[in-house]
Parts: C-alpha cells; structure tokens; sequence
C-alpha cells in the first residue's frame, strides 16, 4: 500500500474524533514565508520527501504560482500528527499573502479555528499581517505566532544574542498590540495575546526546516546559544535533525488551538444568527455527527474531470455521496456526487465527511463561495464580508465571435469562484468589464481565462473605480413622476466615516433583526430616532421613511427603493457608485389609481429626485487611495519618495529600520498603474515595497471636473454636466 493512500486512511479514521482535529490557516504577509513552511509540514507528516520540502512549494498548485513565487489560491490539505501519544488529523489552509488576493485568506478563516500567523524576523509585522490578523480575529479564529527567517538575523545581520532577543521580543510586541486593540471590544473573546512562555510562539527557519519554541527547548535541551553556533557553522541539517520545525509548529497546532468541539460553541453565535435556542444551534454547537447536515461554503474551484469542486467546514452532520441538500439563496436542492479531503493538489474521495472536517464536495452545481448547504431549510451563515472592494476595472473581450458564449460562461464562473471579482456584461456593446483588488488580481484572472480556456482575449487597459460622495447636507427637493400625479420630497446628506464602515463591514445590515440592527447603528454614532427610521440600506447607503400615514406607500416603497437603488448605483456626476449617503424621504403624493403609479412613474421620479438631492447636497467624486510602503537603502531615499509625490501623493513617515529607510505614504491608485517599474528604475531595483488598500478620498476640486468628463467620455454619456452643478 503506498504511502499516501496509509495516510488518507488514517486521516480517515480520525475524522470521527472531533477532540483530536485541527482546522488551521496559515497566513501572513507576502513573502514571509507561508508556503515553504507548509512544506515542512507536509514533510513532517510524511506527505512530501524531506529533502525537497522548501523547494517544492507542494501548495502552489497552480502554474502560474509556481511561476510567480507567490501563493495565489488558497490550497487546503489535510495530515496527521502525533502529540503526547496521540495521533491527530490536522486540516490546513495555506493562504496567500498579496492583497490582491486578501479575498481567499477571509474565506479561510470562516472555514477553520485557528490561525497560525507567520512573521518575517527581519521585516517584522507588515501592513499585511495586521490585515490578516483583522480577518482571523473577526471571524473569532484564535491566532498563535511564527517568526520565520530567524536564520538571516544570525547569518546576515550578524547579531548577538541580546539584538537578537530584543528584535524578536519587538515582533511579539507589535503582534500583541495589534491582538490587543483588535479584541478590546470582543467580549467573547479572552486574552489572545501569544507569548514565548506559553509555548504560542514559535521561531525558526522553514527554508533551513528548523523551528524551536518554549516546550521544544524544554524537550530537546537546546536554547538560542546551541542553534546560533550551529547556524553560524552552517551546520544546518544537524539542527533541522536535532529539532525539526515540523515537530516544533505541528505540536503547537495540536496544543494551543481548540478543536471543533471547543471552537463551534464559542464560532456559532459571531458567523451565524439563526434561533439560538432551535435543536439545529445545537448540533452545531456540540459538532453532532448525527444531527442534519450544515456544512459553509468557502471556496469552489473547478477540476476539469468532476466538474465544480465546493471545500467548506461541516458545522454539524455527515456529508455523504447521493444526499439532496438546500443551497441557501436558490430553489430545489443539489445532489452531492462525491466527498473526499484535499491533499494539496490532488482530492481524494472517502466514504463521508463527518462533522468538525473540511470537506471538498461535488455536485452542488448552485453554490458559491459564501453559501450555506443544509440537509433543512434553515437561516444561512453570515454572508463573508471582504475588507477591500474592487477599485481597478478592464474590459475583456473574446479575439473571435465564436468564442463569445465560452467567455460569458467562463467569467460567470470566474465570480462564483472568486467573490472579490466582480463581472458585468454588456450585452448591447458586448464589452465585459472585470473588476478587482489591484493590476495583478486582474491579470492572473485574464492571463487563466487564455490557458485554462483556451480563449485568445484582448484586455482594455486598467480603468480606476470611483465613487461619488456628497459633502454637506441638502434642502428637501421634490421629484415628480413623467404623468405629473406622483410627487416624492427628499433630502441628502453625509453618513460619518463610522457608520459607512459599519456598513461595509457587514455590521448593520437589513439581514439582521430589527433590534440587532438598530443597536449597531446607535452604536457607530446614529441618532436614535432615525434607527428606527431605516427603510433600506444599499451598499454605503441609507434610506430613512420619515413619512407618516401616506395612503398607499407601502405598495408603492418597492418601486421607489427600486428607483432609489437605480439612482445610487448610477450616481449624477459620472454614473459611478454613490457611499456614504443617508437619503430622507420626507413626504410623498401618490395617485389613488394603482394604474397611475406604476413602475413606469415611480422609478423615473424617485430616480429625478435623488440626482437632484445629491447634486444639492454637492456630489463630488472621490478616488481610490493606497497605503505605499517602501523599504530602500538611504541613497535611495529621495528617489523613492520623489516616486510617491510625483503620483499625487504624500509622505507621511520616514524612519530607519535596520540598515534601511521605510517611506510610507499614501497616493491614489489611479497613479500607481505602472508604480512596479518606475520605482525599480528610480531606485537601480533596489527598492521592496507593498500597497494596501486605504480607502476613497475626495479629489481636489480643480481635478474634479476633468476627470468627470473623461469617464462620461469613456461611457458614451453626454459632456455637459447638469446646469446644476456649479460647484466645480
């Protein structure tokens, strides 16, 4: 029997004993060495050879990551470990670290409870790891703490042992801190802080495959005195023999994160709000094998023999080949086709997957990434709320006719997968617009549309994604339906940055109990009275019926929420997006007649009247805007900042670490299209440098009008701006 189908037996055999599995996330900041510590523990479980682990980079499947060195699907595998004399199965994410693809790292941490976070010992904790740190602490995953590369700081800063303990002891630090001041308001949530003494933090080397922690020293006998000799004498295969990092890392995921039974009961209130008290809360609490099945969709992918591929966490029951199952969001039920754990790559089909696993399913042709799979119709999981939106855009387009319909359905395909992507089609100009996190997300997606599909595309240039925003309040205005017997008074004004990022984080939505949502909003700054208002919220957008005893109303507030939304979708200025906007609604004069308030006459005034209240409240555009850090050496400095000011941006710090100058800075994404070789050129290649998203920032005023006129121009609108618009 080969050495792999022992293992998937064994993972086979553990899966019954939800005390003895881990579901666990690696995540960090790119480039701190995720993957290559995976590989280790591939290897450690017997799974990959010793030798080529850090090489092989098992978990970049995909060519194209292979090509890239960076991780850019999640990959799940499952292993098993043996602790204090017990053997455990072990289900692991290796996540990516760009933030391009910051969408796959979310939907892991829905699907696992704990998550090792990796920390380069010499680039310490970078605005990444905080992201990732954000997404795991949300979703109530308990984080422990890896600093990798620890090798570098003996053999290439040569530091002693006091720098040395010093520069770790500042990781943690800063690790703590951020722990800190993102769980001060989780009351469910004890103290989360790592520590050396309490074995949650690791140090090591995964390219040298050595890792020590508090216990292993305890155990192998060895302190930081022992490894910086071996380390210096490059006597590395001795220390990677003498405390290997698999041991190190696989003993403290089997020691320090709490398996489903300890995890769900604390997990299921923060990503669920079903009844608390229904017999089904319960099975999910205790992790029942036997209860119905609920098992939460994170990510699908495609196989080119079985077809979709859903991976997701089973809350509570047994997955089984041949169940109908519901699909939360669409009619009828699914047929499940087969069930097997990942292993990498490769998926290797079992019997059934009982609760506290994750699983990889096939035949749920309806589900997406983010759906809830259920044996009885029940209230789906919270929806997986993404930290950043799209904000760069290219239009795709098939070289040949023929290939139209293949490239509809692979982009259709290509949402379902990826969520962080959005697709609109046009079906009149025929043009396809792909929306994403950054240049790299959008090539990676184009770039396998043409091999994985074989369909030769041509790509627009990148195009930003604006927003429109109003900046002070408005009077009330009146629209007025085309038949003159519909009149609607409505007035517009700001949201505080609160409540938008109440809002786009999923905080207060319409999903939620009435009472739950009120609180939320009263909570992010909102006037209590006007909680109680809250017809509909639309993206970044509120609506409030501040109306009393209208005959007819109630039938007529669909068409008017569905003008409403039309208008905030397609906003005055540029048709872009509108946030941040809290819309009253006054008073209404409706036609007794329902024939004389159709959808034909509601929608056309309500959409008259919010374009009017929004350009009264002085609607501007506002762009997307990054966080630009750069790592240069000090010659370089000036170059490096020149590069950051000469894009409309702005230096906010400047200081040493280590033998080199960070410059950190934020500038709109527009101007950093094309940043990756300037900042090569200006700097001799010298310069390592990262973004993240920062948000939407308005415009200067003299820019607004020019860059209005050229995204009507791009969409084919009119150039004259209404006469109204007289503020620019």
């Amino acid at each position: 029997m080969g050495r792999r189908k022992k293992i998937v037996q064994e993972c086979e055999r553990l899966m019954d004993e939800p005390e003895n599995i881990r579901n666990i996330a690696i995540a960090a900041h790119v480039d701190h060495g995720k993957t290559t510590l995976s590989d280790n523990l591939l290897a450690g479980a017997g799974m990959i050879s010793d030798e080529t682990a850090g090489e092989q980079l098992a978990m970049d499947t995909e060519e194209d990551e292979q090509e890239r060195g960076i991780t850019i699907d999640a990959a799940n595998v499952s292993m098993t470990h043996e602790y204090e004399g017990t053997n455990h199965l072990i289900n692991l994410i290796d996540t990516p670290g760009h933030v391009d693809f910051g969408g796959d790292v979310t939907r892991a941490m829905r699907a696992v409870d704990g998550a090792l976070v990796v920390v380069d010992a010499v680039e310490g904790a970078m605005p990444q790891t905080e992201t990732v740190l954000r997404q795991a602490l949300r979703e109530g995953v308990k984080p422990t703490l890896f600093i990798n590369k620890v090798d570098r700081l003996i053999s290439e800063l040569q530091e002693g042992p006091e720098e040395m303990q010093e520069r770790l002891l500042s990781v943690i630090r800063d690790v703590n801190e951020l722990i800190r001041g993102m769980t001060e308001d989780m009351d469910d949530i004890e103290d989360w802080t790592v520590s050396v003494e309490d074995g949650t933090v690791g140090f090591g080397s995964a390219l040298y495959k050595w890792g020590v922690s508090m216990p292993s020293m305890q155990r192998t006998g060895m302190d930081f005195g022992d490894i910086m000799e071996l380390e210096r004498n490059d006597e590395r295969q001795e220390l990677h023999e003498r405390t290997p990092l698999s041991d190190v890392v696989l003993d403290m995921v089997c020691e320090h994160f709490p398996n489903p039974v300890d995890a769900q009961p604390m997990r299921i209130p923060r990503i669920w709000r079903g009844d608390a008290d229904s017999e089904l809360a319960e099975t999910m609490r205790l992790v029942d094998e036997s209860g119905e099945v609920v098992l939460m969709v994170t990510d699908i992918a495609m196989d080119p023999h079985a077809g979709e591929v859903a991976s997701g966490r089973v809350f509570s029951g047994t997955l089984e080949k041949g169940q109908e199952l519901y699909v939360s969001g669409t009619a009828g039920k699914n047929r499940v086709q087969s069930v097997g754990i990942y292993m990498g790559g490769e998926r290797e089909e079992v019997e059934q997957v009982p609760a506290g696993n994750i699983a990889a399913v096939t035949g749920l042709r309806d589900a997406i990434a983010g759906s809830t799979v259920s044996s009885v119709e029940m209230t789906p999981f919270e929806s997986i709320e993404h930290i950043s939106e799209p904000v760069i855009t290219k239009s795709v387009e098939a070289q040949t006719m023929d290939d139209l319909p293949k490239l509809i359905e692979t982009l259709r395909q290509v949402s379902k997968e990826d969520p962080t992507i959005q697709i609109e089609i046009n079906e009149d100009t025929g043009e396809h617009l792909i929306s994403g996190q950054g240049e790299l997300h959008l090539e990676v997606q184009t770039q396998r549309i043409e091999k994985n599909q074989g369909i030769p595309v041509n790509t627009g240039e990148p195009i930003v994604v604006y927003r429109e925003a109003v900046q002070r309040a408005s009077d009330t205005v009146e629209g007025i339906s085309p038949n003159r017997h519909n009149r609607f008074y409505i007035s517009a004004e700001p949201l505080s940055d609160d409540l938008v990022e109440t809002l786009k984080r999923g905080e207060a939505s319409m999903d939620m109990p009435e009472l739950e949502r009120r609180e939320a909003l009263q909570e992010a700054g909102m006037d209590k009275d006007d909680s109680q208002n809250v017809e509909q919220i639309h993206g970044a957008n509120i609506l409030l019926d501040e109306t009393k005893g209208i005959q007819h109303l109630n039938e007529t507030m669909e068409l008017f929420v569905e003008g409403l939304e039309e208008a905030l979708d397609n906003g005055p200025l540029a048709n872009e997006p509108v946030q941040g906007t809290l819309i009253r609604l006054h008073d209404a004069k409706l036609h007794e007649d329902t024939i004389h308030r159709g959808p034909a006459q509601v929608i056309p005034a309500t959409r008259e009247a919010v374009h009017k209240a929004l350009i009264d409240a002085h609607i501007a555009m506002k762009e997307p805007m990054q966080d630009v850090r750069i790592d240069v050496p000090n010659d370089h400095m000036g170059a490096a900042s020149g590069e950051i000011q000469g894009r409309r941006g702005r230096v906010d710090d400047m200081y040493q670490e280590g033998d080199l100058m960070v410059v950190e800075g934020i500038a709109p994404v527009d101007e950093m299209i094309g940043f990756a070789s300037d900042i090569r050129s200006a700097t001799e290649g010298r310069a390592s440098w990262n973004t993240e998203n920062a948000g939407f920032e308005f415009m200067a005023d003299s820019l607004q009008r020019d860059k209005i006129m050229e995204i009507r121009e791009r969409k084919g609108m009119k150039l004259e701006l209404p006469p109204s618009v007289d503020y620019f």
